[in-house]
């Protein structure tokens, strides 16, 4: 006859088996609220929904998520951390200069917002889901160490560090800008360093790092305009009018669109 444990010991079993219960009811529970996402938009992304859905009542989800704010943020980076994977696998044996790489990347973002909205628009338009507000928005490239601001950033890297690029003297930099854009390049070297990126430091100035944020704000701004469908005109060939701006862009700063 077995003898019972002692009140006071785990039982390893246990403890691991109710581990897995737990890592499954989580993945259960942003599977379903990523599926009410893409369904019915970030607005239907509720505690009491999923909750419905996954038939267990809403304090239950407590266990796993401390707020709705909570479970949106895990959602942005299961969103993120997807989007970085695949637009990965779609540069992975491009060539290292890093410009076909930043080019076939701003394509690939633009595909990905056109064919999943409600992502886009939860992640790109606000981290709670709520169209409009700034608050923590990664509208910006401040979130480097986020998978898709990491690859974006590590291709411009390449692009900065192997290329002749036309950049404007820091001094033409907009005064009020400069002590955002000095701050900026902490986070800008810190992710060149990681990723192995032989950067030559004396180009980081605040005419390249004003540069990569112009860029950044133009491609950001024209996916935006077509994602929510509020371009000025209607557009007849509008992979065409995203290619002109590639090709500006690239004209800009000295670069053959790739």
């Amino acid at each position: 006859m077995d003898k019972p444990e002692p009140a006071g010991d785990v039982n390893p079993q246990t403890s691991s088996r109710r581990g897995r219960v737990r890592a499954a009811t989580d993945q259960d529970i942003r599977r379903t609220a990523r599926r009410l996402l893409i369904d019915r938009g970030p607005e239907a992304v509720t505690l009491r929904a999923i909750a419905r859905e996954l038939g267990i009542t809403a304090p239950a989800l407590y266990r796993y998520y401390g707020s709705r704010d909570d479970l949106v943020q895990h959602l942005r980076l299961d969103v993120i951390a997807d989007l970085a994977a695949e637009l990965s696998k779609e540069i992975s044996g491009l060539a290292a200069d890093g410009t076909a790489r930043l080019f076939t990347i701003c394509r690939g973002f633009r595909r990905w917002a056109l064919t999943h909205t409600k992502e886009f628009t939860l992640v790109f338009a606000s981290p709670t889901g709520d169209v409009g507000s700034a608050t923590g928005s990664v509208a910006t490239l401040n979130r480097a160490s986020e998978p898709f601001g990491r690859i974006f950033l590590m291709a411009a890297g390449q692009v900065l560090a192997t290329h002749k690029l036309t950049i404007p003297p820091a001094d033409s930099v907009p005064a009020e800008l400069r002590d955002d854009l000095t701050a900026f390049q902490s986070e800008l070297l810190s992710v060149f360093t990681e990723s192995g990126v032989d950067f030559p430091l004396d180009r980081l100035d605040l005419g390249t790092t004003y540069v990569m944020i112009q860029f950044w704000a133009r491609l950001y701004g024209h996916i935006t305009l077509e994602v929510f469908g509020n371009y000025p005109i209607p557009l007849s060939k509008p992979d065409a009018v995203f290619d002109a701006l590639l090709a500006d862009l690239a004209h800009e700063i000295g670069l053959e669109l790739a």
